[in-house]
């Protein structure tokens, strides 16, 4: 007799995408636990300087740029993707447990630098597993990824409850406040060490991706170097440096800019309202981006097969710009920046999980984990490393000559870069999309 297996609408067996959907919660739950709160912790609580902020993001993108090659090649030509990630996360779970123990810079820049290292590779390799195991990229991949955004939202969430309920002094001034929750922020590094712990074990009950058994060549990254060199991956890697500026301010600077309004004792009613909600110290409400980018996922069965992934890329870059032009003319209106935030969805969807789906269909089956890892080194190291440098050390200082932090100064910088890279991909990017080799 026939046994009849259930299936996902893209063909792929539903325990399958099941077990996938739940390695991008734990992927990007781990991630969004500390990175949104990272800045306001080391600036605000451990009293780091502008420059030691900066060097703190870029020292984790450093490891980042070393980890793909080393990781991407092994994962390609000599272990299966999922012991790699297994291994990637169990060492990842002790190093962001150290973070919230190191008190002083050095400690904690070399502990950055090594976690970049191990967690930066594990991305691009969750991608390239699903990848293998689902038979219709277009169909099935958004569904499954859209989980890893739910996974930064629960835990984004947990993390502002924590910080509401735990640390959060009442009948006390606004900067005691503030204090008390930057303290508090160390426990996000634990929670992250938790799920790293389970995804750990848990990756090593994934679908089996073994390397490819037949590489054209010794070296899978001279391969991928070799594939990227031609449109349309030659302008996607080279635009993708300022875009994760752009997205380096978000996620350094709007923490801190959402607590002031959050944190504000004459908040209006709606704001105490959205704090009962989503918690307080910026990194709850910052969670209403992911909430967007579900229903972006969600869409990107339709979309993908509707515009052009050119079309899709130039949308992307509009909400970078746009959410930017919010940020910093209208910050003083709690609704309009929750519309703000929730552009990010399309930043996301539209540009990066876009990007990652061209970079796939544009490469050959036995570089593909290699340049998944070549395009996230450009998204969380070169990038991250010159964005952290650019918006701390440059931009930072010059927003807050005066004394306080000038939230308008500071966001219309990456609003006009955002803008650039726009005008850019609209002239030099190829129309249509691409067939996959």
């Amino acid at each position: 007799m026939a046994t009849v297996t259930a299936s996902a609408p893209g063909g792929t067996p539903l325990y399958v995408r099941t077990r996938l959907s739940l390695m991008m919660f734990l992927q990007y739950a781990i991630w969004g636990a500390w990175l949104p709160i990272l800045y306001p912790f080391i600036s605000g609580h451990r009293k780091f300087s502008d420059g030691e902020v900066s060097a703190v993001f870029a020292a984790g993108a450093a490891g980042a740029i070393l980890g793909p090659f080393v990781a991407g090649q092994l994962a390609d030509r000599r272990f299966a993707t999922e012991r790699m990630l297994a291994v990637s996360h169990f060492v990842g779970a002790f190093l962001v447990w150290l973070l919230a123990e190191s008190a002083s810079f050095w400690p904690f820049v070399a502990v950055s630098a090594v976690y970049g290292l191990v967690y930066a590779p594990t991305l691009a390799l969750t991608n390239s597993l699903a990848f293998a195991h689902l038979p219709n990229r277009d169909e099935d991949f958004g569904p499954v990824r859209l989980w890893g955004t739910i996974g930064w939202i629960v835990v984004g969430i947990l993390v502002g409850h924590i910080l509401l309920r735990w640390h959060t002094p009442e009948g006390v001034s606004a900067a005691e406040v503030e204090a008390a929750q930057n303290a508090g922020r160390a426990v996000a590094f634990k929670v992250s060490a938790i799920l790293g712990l389970a995804m750990g074990v848990y990756c090593l009950t994934l679908p089996h991706t073994p390397p490819s058994p037949k590489p054209r060549q010794a070296s899978a990254v001279s391969e991928a170097l070799a594939e990227i060199r031609v449109q349309p991956l030659l302008l996607l890697f080279a635009i993708a440096v300022p875009v994760s500026m752009i997205h380096q301010f978000h996620f350094v600077h709007t923490a801190g800019f959402l607590s002031k309004l959050q944190g504000n004792p004459a908040a209006d009613g709606f704001v105490k309202w959205v704090n009962g909600i989503l918690g307080v110290g910026g990194g709850g409400l910052m969670t209403i981006g992911q909430m967007s980018e579900i229903a972006v996922l969600a869409a990107m069965p339709v979309l993908a097969k509707t515009l052009s992934r050119k079309s899709l890329l130039l949308i992307g870059l509009a909400a970078y710009a746009l959410r930017m032009a919010i940020f910093a003319y209208m910050g003083d209106s709690a609704p309009l920046v929750m519309a703000g935030l929730a552009l990010h969805g399309l930043c996301f969807g539209c540009f990066i999980f876009v990007a990652f789906m061209i970079v796939d269909e544009n490469t050959t089956a036995d570089v593909r984990a290699t340049a998944q890892n070549l395009f996230n080194l450009v998204i969380v190291g070169i990038g991250i490393i010159v964005g952290s440098w650019f918006a701390g050390s440059i931009v930072a200082p010059w927003a807050k000559a005066g004394g306080d932090m000038d939230f308008t100064k500071l966001f219309s910088v990456p609003m006009w870069m955002a803008l650039g890279c726009l005008a850019v991909m609209a002239v030099g990017y190829p129309g249509g999309t691409p067939t996959r080799k």
